[in-house]
């Protein structure tokens, strides 16, 4: 039972992804809702058979102060797709910085990239353009929502609706 569940704040906005048994007791306990089951799945008891939730909707809104993806290398590994930005190879992958930290480059999601030691060495000190390499993607730093859709590793088609990018009006 590896699956995950969508949670949703109370005016639908998500806010994290738990494990199954969390949203399942989190809805037992009157604290949630389930909204969508995991469609084919089921879990079992001795004598009794429930829904697997697959998205669950907080019944009190919960104040989030801070949700942003946190800059790590990990995340920016999954941002990347796990390989390099200069070569595309998905072997000895390291972090480059875009405009070097000698030249007052900052530790930031615009200025990191994925890159293999080959392509970090031989960039060295200096900029893609300098060095000859070109960038297979600008770097950009990721959204909480766009985070959860597509670089979790636990997207499921149930969490689709509740995934979009909202339009500021």
């Amino acid at each position: 039972m590896n699956r995950r569940v969508l949670v949703l704040n109370q005016d639908y906005s998500p806010i994290t992804v738990c494990s199954v048994q969390k949203a399942f007791l989190l809805t037992y306990l009157h604290k949630t809702e389930m909204l969508v089951t995991a469609e084919g799945h089921q879990l079992r008891t001795v004598s009794k058979t429930f829904p697997m939730p697959a998205v669950i909707k907080l019944l009190k809104y919960t104040n989030v102060p801070y949700k942003g993806v946190s800059l790590t290398r990990q995340n920016i590994f999954k941002r990347d797709g796990f390989e390099c930005q200069y070569c595309g190879i998905e072997k000895d992958l390291t972090l480059d910085h875009v405009v070097p930290k000698a030249k007052g480059g900052k530790t930031s999601w615009g200025n990191l990239v994925t890159a293999c030691k080959r392509c970090n060495a031989r960039k060295g000190d200096y900029t893609p353009e300098q060095a000859g390499l070109e960038l297979k993607n600008d770097p950009f730093r990721p959204s909480y929502v766009l985070f959860l859709r597509d670089f979790s590793g636990f997207l499921c088609d149930e969490w689709r609706p509740y995934l979009q990018e909202r339009v500021k009006v």
